[in-house]
C-alpha cells in the first residue's frame, strides 16, 4: 500500500495524518498551533509578598502609685484616774468618745449610795433615763426597786445602780461592742471607787458586755462570775424590763435575789446585807 494511499485509508478511519512535504517543494511545515486562552490555564498575577511591619511599639505606662496607706484609727481620748464619783461623772458629761454622743439628750452616769456593798449593772439607759438623766426609771425602774426592796436594798441607801454605756444607744438598740469598750474606763472608774462586794448584772447585754462572753442569759445564770483584776463576785439575773414582758419567770429571778441576799449576808462587814 503505497503512504498516499495509506493516508487516505487512516483519514478515512478518522486518524488524523501529518505529511512530511517532500524536499524542495517549499512548503512549510506549520508549526502547532498555540495553546488558546480556553485550553490554557490563565496565568494570575501574584503580587509581591507584603512587608509586615511590626507595630511600633508603644510605650510603657507609667508604673502605678502606691497605695495610700489607711489613715491611722484615730485614738479615743485618753481617761484620767479619777478620785471621786463627781469628777468621772463630769467627765462623762462630756464625753465624745463614741457616735453615741451625738444622739443623746444627757449622759445616764448612774445613781446610788457611795460605798453600797451592791452594785446593780444593766445595759443601757432607755429614753425616759435619756430624758431624766438618772437609770432605771419608768416601769422597769419600779419594779427593779420593788424587787431589792423585797431582800431590804434601795438605791439611795445601800446598793448603787448603773450602766455598761452612759448614752442611750438610738431606738433602744444594744449598744455595740466600740461603745461599750468606749464606756469602760468609766465604769471601772465606779467599780474601783465604790468597791462593792457584789455585781446584779441584769439582762443579756450587760452580763455579755461585762464578762466578754457570747453565751446566752441561761447559761450565765446560775454560777458565779468575777470581773476585772480584782476579781469582784458578779451573778446574773434578768432585766427588769423583760420581767415585764415574762411574768413567768419572776420566780427565777425572786432565786436570784435570794442569792444576792446570801451571799451579801455572808461577806465580811455584811452591812445592809
Amino acid at each position: 500500500m503505497w503512504p498516499r494511499e495509506r493516508r487516505r485509508y487512516l483519514e478515512a478511519l478518522g486518524v488524523r495524518t501529518y505529511a512530511r512535504p517532500e524536499a524542495g517543494s517549499g512548503a512549510a511545515v506549520a508549526a502547532p498551533a498555540a495553546q488558546t486562552s480556553a485550553s490554557a490555564p490563565a496565568r494570575v498575577a501574584v503580587p509581591p509578598p507584603a512587608l509586615h511591619r511590626a507595630p511600633a511599639a508603644q510605650p510603657s505606662p507609667p508604673p502605678a502609685p502606691p497605695a495610700p496607706e489607711p489613715a491611722p484609727a484615730v485614738a479615743a481620748e485618753p481617761v484620767p484616774a479619777f478620785d471621786t464619783l463627781d469628777a468621772a461623772r463630769a467627765c462623762v458629761a462630756e464625753c465624745t468618745r463614741c457616735a453615741l454622743h451625738g444622739t443623746r439628750t444627757r449622759t445616764v452616769f448612774g445613781v446610788g449610795a457611795a460605798g453600797a456593798p451592791l452594785l446593780v449593772i444593766g445595759e443601757g439607759p432607755g429614753a425616759e433615763e435619756d430624758r431624766r438623766g438618772e437609770p432605771f426609771v419608768g416601769r422597769a425602774g419600779q419594779l427593779l426597786d420593788a424587787m431589792l426592796a423585797a431582800i431590804g436594798h434601795d438605791r439611795a441607801r445601800n446598793v448603787y445602780i448603773a450602766n455598761v454605756v452612759k448614752c442611750r444607744p438610738p431606738n433602744n438598740r444594744d449598744p455595740a461592742p466600740d461603745e461599750v469598750e468606749a464606756c469602760r474606763p468609766f465604769l471601772d472608774a465606779q467599780i474601783r471607787l465604790l468597791q462593792p462586794r457584789l455585781i446584779l448584772a441584769v439582762g443579756r447585754v450587760a452580763a455579755q458586755r461585762l464578762l466578754g462572753s457570747d453565751q446566752p442569759l441561761a447559761r450565765l445564770r446560775g454560777r458565779l462570775h468575777t470581773y476585772g483584776d480584782e476579781a469582784v463576785p458578779v451573778w446574773v439575773s434578768y432585766h427588769p424590763a423583760y420581767l415585764l414582758r415574762a411574768p413567768r419567770e419572776k420566780a427565777k429571778a425572786w432565786d436570784d435575789l435570794k442569792r444576792v441576799h446570801a451571799m451579801l449576808a455572808e461577806t465580811a462587814g455584811g452591812a445592809g446585807g
